[in-house]
């Protein structure tokens, strides 16, 4: 473990010859740094760079209708987890403005107020999230729904609730930053028309979550179909933040959330990070490494003309 301010530290070990694979979690800036400093190495080397998210969540009527209340539950629990500081964090909402949408958004901003602030890693992060905090308050077009009614203290930061019609949205480009913390942002839109044109202009993403009934879903196969090209892992009926390492885990997506949209910095997967094929042809049975011996004398599960066995050859 190397300490250290700034990106001196860290360009050092990614310019390092002995150095032959990297792993980030971080801003988009440091991210690019890095990658951009391993290619222009003599010897170039893979960076698996995670840098944000805004997390788009999409609502459609059914669900607004029939659920809308404890979405609007659970998306407030998911923003103010840890404080909103999970890359997986939902900092967008888009659903088609009616009723069952205004009833939403004022549901969402009631429980903003009663949540507490949460302390922020650091006092470097929280600054930089009430920067962002007014950058988007004084956006042309947004409104505060509401935000945490309980005051807090230094290197706190509270939930937040924005507004915004999808027109301001893509008018002011400070909107479609991630916000790092307890902060996310409705988008009204006027059709599913423009639901899909909201899509379909989101950068790459970790996840996209859509909430909807199975007739929604059968009725929105084109936002799904344009969501499957934007992101790594896409939720039905549920929430992004939290991840489970297992097998079919895939935390990753299309840059500018990674630098490998391929590569997974969570579950079985993520090994291949750091593993690199070698090929042993045609070498005697004693002299190939013993997870390749006939014996199999490690017991360990192998693919042998695409089956996959633990069985001696």
């Amino acid at each position: 473990m190397v300490h250290g301010h700034g990106h001196e530290a860290g360009m050092r070990l990614v310019r390092h010859p002995a150095v032959k694979a990297v792993g980030f979690t971080g801003s988009l800036a440091g991210g690019r740094a890095l990658f951009d400093a391993a290619a222009a190495r003599p010897e170039p080397i893979p960076v698996y760079a995670e840098m944000g998210s805004t997390n788009p969540v999409f609502v459609l009527p059914g669900a607004l209708k029939n659920s809308g209340t404890t979405i609007a539950e659970g998306l407030v629990q998911s923003v103010t987890l840890g404080a909103g500081q999970f890359c997986t964090n939902p900092g967008l909402v888009f659903g088609v403005r009616d009723e069952s949408m205004s009833a939403f958004i004022e549901k969402a901003g009631q429980l903003a107020a009663g949540a507490v602030p949460g302390t922020m890693l650091y006092q470097g992060i929280c600054d930089r999230f009430h920067e962002g905090v007014e950058r988007a308050r004084t956006a042309p077009g947004v409104r505060v729904v509401c935000q945490s009614s309980i005051a807090g203290q230094a290197g706190q930061a509270p939930a937040i609730v924005f507004e915004t019609d999808s027109a301001s949205f893509l008018k002011n480009a400070v909107l479609q930053d991630e916000l790092f913390g307890p902060a996310t942002l409705i988008v009204g839109c006027g059709s599913t028309e423009e639901l899909e044109r909201m899509a379909h202009q989101l950068p790459g993403q970790l996840t996209a979550t859509i909430h909807g009934t199975e007739q929604d879903l059968a009725e929105h196969q084109k936002l799904v179909a344009i969501l499957e090209q934007k992101v790594g892992r896409l939720i039905f009926n549920g929430f992004p933040t939290g991840v489970e390492v297992c097998p079919a885990m895939h935390h990753g997506g299309p840059y500018p959330a990674t630098t490998d949209a391929k590569s997974t910095s969570v579950g079985t997967a993520a090994i291949a990070r750091f593993a690199r094929p070698v090929c042993f042809q045609n070498f005697p049975d004693a002299s190939l490494p013993l997870e390749l011996q006939n014996q199999n004398p490690r017991n360990i599960w192998r693919l042998v003309d695409g089956q996959l066995m633990k069985d001696r050859l």
